[in-house]
C-alpha cells in the first residue's frame, strides 16, 4: 500500500509592488467590485484590506445585502479561484478539509490511498452562514486560517497563496445557529458590518437587478492576479511605522482590558475579556494597507484610529450586564479611542 505525501514548500520572497502601482491596482479593484456591489463602501474597502494584508474577513449583516456577492465580485476582479461552502448543522469537518480515499487498481493487485482535497483548497473561500455549523465543524478552519495549512492523516498540506476566508453570518436569526468560539473570531482579521442601504442605493440595486437579464457575477476582465496580490502584501510589510504609532496601537488594545488600571469605567464594567495581541497586529497591518491605498507611505495614528472598529469589535467578550443594557462592542471601542491620549504620559 502506498500513501501520498505533501511536503510544505517555502514561499519565495517576492519583489514588492511600487507604491504608485499599489494605489492604482487597489483603486481599480475597488472600482471593479463597486460595479457589482451597490454601496457598502466600508465593507468593500475592509475586505480588500484583509485580502492584501493576508488576513480573513467576517461579514455580518441581515440577509439580502450582498455579502456573498461581495465575495464573488472580489475573486472575479482578481482572477482568483473561489470555492463556496454552505455551512449547515450537518456539515462535517472532512466536508471542508477533504478526506483520504482507498483506490484499487483494475486487476486488484495494488491499493493506494489518495487524498481528495476539500473546498478549503482555494484562493478565496466563501464560508456562507458560518454560524450555522456546529463548533466541531467550525474548528476545521482554525489551522487553515492561522497556518495556511491543512493536516489530515498525519500529513500537512499547504494551501494556495493568497488564501482568503470570507465568512458571512446573520446577526438577527438565532434559531439553528452556533456562536463562533472566541478562538475562531480572533483569527478573523476584520469584522465588517453590512448596513441596510439608504433609499438611493436601494433604487440603484433594484434598477441593476430587476431590469433586463441580471448577471449575478461580473463578466468583465480581472484587473489583477494572485501574483500581484502577493507583491502588494510584500510592500505592506515594508511600510515604516514610528515607535509612537505602534505604542499608540498597543496602548489602545491594553486600555480595552478590564484589569488595566487605565481602563474606563465602562470597560471595567462591561468587558469580560479584552483583545488578544492579534488585535495590535491587525491595527498595524490594516493601517498600513489603508495608508498605501490613500497614497501615503507610512503608518499614522489616524490610520490606527480609522481601522480600530473593524479590527477590535469582534475581539471583545462582553459581560451579561452589557447584553442586558444593549451595550455594543463599537460603543466600548469608540469610548476607549476618545479617552486615549495620542502620546504616552
Amino acid at each position: 500500500m502506498t500513501t501520498d505525501t505533501a511536503p510544505i514548500s517555502t514561499t519565495n520572497e517576492r519583489e514588492p509592488l511600487e507604491p504608485e502601482e499599489f494605489q492604482r491596482v487597489a483603486t481599480a479593484i475597488e472600482a471593479a467590485v463597486g460595479r457589482t456591489v451597490v454601496g457598502q463602501r466600508d465593507a468593500v474597502r475592509g475586505a480588500l484590506i484583509c485580502l492584501i494584508a493576508g488576513g480573513h474577513a467576517l461579514l455580518e449583516g441581515v440577509p439580502g445585502l450582498g455579502k456573498t456577492t461581495l465575495a464573488r465580485a472580489l475573486s472575479n476582479a482578481l482572477d482568483l479561484e473561489p470555492k463556496r461552502i454552505q455551512f449547515t448543522p450537518d456539515l462535517m469537518p472532512a466536508d471542508i478539509t477533504g478526506t483520504t480515499v482507498l483506490l484499487q487498481s483494475a486487476d486488484a493487485q495494488e491499493t493506494q490511498l489518495r487524498f481528495e482535497p476539500g473546498p478549503i483548497f482555494a484562493n478565496v473561500v466563501i464560508a456562507d452562514e458560518i454560524n450555522r455549523a456546529a463548533p466541531r465543524t467550525q474548528s476545521a478552519l482554525l489551522e487553515a486560517m492561522q497556518e495556511h495549512t491543512v493536516t489530515t492523516s498525519n500529513t500537512t498540506r499547504e494551501l494556495p497563496r493568497p488564501f482568503f476566508v470570507l465568512a458571512t453570518q446573520n446577526p438577527v436569526e438565532m434559531y439553528g445557529t452556533y456562536p463562533l468560539p472566541e478562538a475562531e473570531l480572533d483569527r478573523f482579521f476584520l469584522k465588517l458590518q453590512f448596513e441596510f442601504p439608504p433609499v438611493a442605493e436601494l433604487n440603484a440595486m433594484v434598477a441593476r437587478t430587476t431590469v433586463g437579464e441580471h448577471q449575478a457575477e461580473a463578466t468583465e476582465a480581472p484587473v489583477a492576479d494572485a501574483e500581484t496580490v502577493l507583491r502588494m502584501n510584500a510592500l505592506v510589510r515594508s511600510v515604516p511605522a514610528a515607535d509612537h504609532v505602534i505604542d499608540y496601537a498597543s496602548r489602545l488594545v491594553v486600555s480595552l482590558h478590564p484589569e488595566n488600571a487605565g481602563a474606563t469605567d465602562r470597560v471595567k464594567r462591561f468587558v469580560r475579556l479584552g483583545p488578544s495581541p492579534r488585535g495590535v497586529q491587525a491595527l498595524a497591518l490594516a493601517g498600513r494597507v489603508a495608508a498605501l491605498i490613500d497614497g501615503r507611505h507610512n503608518l499614522s495614528i489616524d490610520d490606527v484610529q480609522a481601522i480600530a472598529l473593524p479590527a477590535l469589535r469582534h475581539r471583545l467578550v462582553l459581560t451579561i450586564d452589557a447584553e442586558r443594557q444593549s451595550v455594543s462592542p463599537d460603543e466600548i471601542v469608540e469610548e476607549a479611542l476618545a479617552a486615549l491620549p495620542r502620546e504616552a504620559s
